[in-house]
């Protein structure tokens, strides 16, 4: 080494250590090769530098033994530099697992670099090799305690900024930055982060035959919620959490591999879990959300709950600007927001709940979408369902959840002006899709089902207030009367379509949540209707007592070999009980066609106890006392019984 040259501050250490900073004399300087000295003639190095001359003339490896002095100090200035790069990676990668709240990672060392050296014991210079309890006792005693830091601040992630590109005109809370969330580099959501494949839960195969399941199928019911996502690996890299909501779908819908069901279903409760105080939710992980939330009932309310918050936190609404200029990334951001409104209206104006998405410039503007070059027809058909939602939802405004409240006679020109709209939302969109390779007819088929479902939610506003059974003569005044009958036909349609179309119940096994709750509620009504209240509108009792058993017996087929713990499996069971309850006998007169009535009978054939603690009419109260069929139903039920 170099005498001229500055000791590294390691190595001063190292000699402080000893009292004395001056480098110790090297009594001998070695400066032959060792093939040289083991002839013991003179050996010429160019620049001091091997290989020396003989070597390379003969063709010999040539080394140079260094003094033992010279190793120590390089030993101890490669430690230090080591100690240091080791320091600087644990400082990045505390600075990355606090970016993306991963708290597990986030504890850093808190030793100086300088006291992880382990000091050599100079003792004993001469001797070419050191005992493990020598150096154990020296780093004893020259390293220093590290002192606690107790007292360190929490990361401030929040600050204020101004854009100098925008005006005094912005969003006020736009001053204030998250620096945290701004901060994260670019490439970090391309980054495979562990799934619940990578983790062990399930295997590679059956992940792919999972997403094949949803993927080739599943998704197209509803748009295709995926995307530009066309393959496993895409996913996978997008987001874990969508990866496990298509996988528990498709699971819940696989006869060879609905055994994965349970284990997918916790480890995508689990995501869900970590990522509700995540600062780092994107888009793919609304993605996983909606999905979870359109198939998995007893989830759906919190899943859509927080989509709808991570959808208003990332500013989905303004993508509307770009996408009506023509930008891809706008129409993307768009699509998910369609997506997020239909879902979050699924699951609360068909639960009595507010809808917590907002109606605005980017639902006014729906219509427009249709017009950009990115438009498709997935995109027809969601802009669709945008629209009916949006009428649902002044209905919804309008006549509010008391049911126990007859409607006011000055609301029923709206009602009717509702009615209006929805018959012209059929209009315009029955004839409007084409076959679909993936699921059929059902893009055409599925807007009448929608239709009549929305006309039932209407027109069960008619029963509202009904009074007891004795003082319900004069109830109903003409209009009122049309308004009933026009849902009753409706519930009708529903269950005719069920019980003749084959192609339409193959879908029943695929459909979300919302077709098996409105199915379920167009049988109640119709069985409340024909036991309760045949005597003020004109209906057949027989004629839909034996439609309702129809549709039950096709449910009972549809679910045969359907997953046990998937929800029209419990409401055909519950619905078996429920008929059995309300059968009477066959009638043979033709005079008994309408306003035939267990009412009319004075000894009944059934017990009617039942039904008087059934709610009042409405959309919203179809399942409550009925033999608790519905509460029955958990998706944390035991081990699965192979249906034959």
């Amino acid at each position: 080494m170099d005498a001229s040259l500055p000791s590294p501050p390691a190595v001063n250490a190292l000699r402080e250590s000893f009292g004395d900073r001056k480098p110790p004399d090297i009594t001998r300087k070695i400066t032959a090769c060792v093939a040289c000295r083991k002839q013991k003639i003179k050996c010429h190095m160019r620049d001091g530098q091997a290989p020396c001359t003989r070597c390379k003339k003969r063709g010999l490896p040539c080394t140079v033994n260094r003094s033992l002095q010279t190793l120590l100090e390089e030993d101890v200035t490669w430690k230090g530099a080591m100690v240091r790069k080791i320091r600087r990676l644990e400082e990045a990668i505390a600075q990355i697992a606090d970016k993306v709240d991963i708290p597990d990672l986030k504890t850093q060392p808190e030793e100086h670099p300088e006291s992880l050296i382990p000091p050599v014991d100079l003792t004993n210079a001469e001797s070419s090799t050191f005992s493990p309890e020598s150096q154990h006792q020296t780093q004893a005693q020259v390293q220093a305690p590290s002192q606690p830091r107790d007292d360190r601040e929490l990361p401030r992630t929040w600050e204020v900024v101004m854009d100098p590109r925008g005006g005094p005109a912005s969003i006020p809370a736009s001053c204030l930055s998250d620096s945290a969330r701004n901060a994260l580099p670019n490439g970090l959501p391309n980054t495979r982060r562990p799934d619940l494949i990578s983790t062990g839960l399930i295997t590679l195969r059956q992940a792919l035959a999972l997403f094949e399941e949803y993927h080739l199928r599943l998704d197209h019911f509803l748009y295709r919620i995926l995307g530009d996502h066309i393959s496993l690996d895409s996913v996978r890299v997008a987001s874990p959490l969508l990866t496990a909501a298509v996988c528990t779908v498709g699971a819940l819908h696989s006869q060879s591999l609905g055994h994965l069901f349970d284990i997918c279903y916790n480890e995508f409760k689990s995501l869900v879990s970590t990522q509700l105080f995540s600062r780092t939710a994107n888009e793919d992980d609304i993605r996983g959300l909606c999905i979870g939330a359109f198939w998995l009932h007893e989830l759906s309310w919190a899943l859509i709950g927080n989509a709808v918050r991570v959808a208003s936190d990332i500013h989905l609404h303004s993508g509307i600007y770009k996408a009506l200029r023509g930008d891809r990334e706008g129409y993307l951001q768009v699509r998910l927001y369609y997506l997020v409104y239909v879902c979050d209206h699924h699951f609360s104006i068909a639960y009595g709940r507010p809808p917590m998405s907002h109606e605005g410039f980017i639902i006014k503007s729906a219509s427009q979408m249709l017009q950009t070059e990115h438009a498709t027809e997935d995109d027809a058909r969601l802009i669709s369902q945008v629209h009916e939602w949006s009428v649902l939802s002044q209905v919804f405004d309008t006549f509010g959840v008391d049911v126990d409240t007859a409607i006011a006679p000055q609301t029923i020109p709206q009602l009717r002006r509702y009615s209006i709209a929805l018959d012209t939302w059929l209009a315009d969109w029955n004839e409007r899709f084409r076959e679909n390779r993936n699921v059929g007819n059902y893009p055409q088929k599925g807007v009448g089902f929608h239709f009549h479902f929305a006309k039932l939610y209407l027109c069960s506003h008619a029963f509202r207030g009904m009074p007891a059974v004795e003082n319900m003569t004069e109830w109903f005044t003409p209009e009122l009367e049309e308004i009933a009958n026009a849902g009753v036909l409706s519930a009708m349609s529903i269950l005719r379509v069920i019980v003749s179309d084959a192609e339409f119940r193959s879908f029943m096994n695929g459909l979300p949540l919302y077709f098996d709750t409105m199915l379920a509620f167009a049988m109640v009504f119709l069985l409340k209707v024909a036991t309760k209240y045949a005597t003020v509108i004109r209906i057949d009792t027989v004629k839909i007592l034996s439609l309702v058993a129809q549709t039950v017996a096709a449910l009972r087929e549809i679910t045969r070999t359907m997953h046990r713990q998937h929800l029209l499996v419990v409401i055909a069971e519950g619905l078996g009980r429920l008929l059995s309850r309300c059968q009477v006998p066959p009638q043979t007169s033709t005079e008994a066609l309408y306003h035939s009535s267990p009412m009319m009978d004075p000894n009944p054939q059934f017990d009617m106890g039942w039904m008087e603690n059934m709610a009042s009419f409405d959309f919203q109260t179809h399942f409550p006392d009925l033999d608790e069929w519905w509460l029955h139903y958990s998706t944390s039920m035991g081990p699965q019984v192979p249906r034959g």
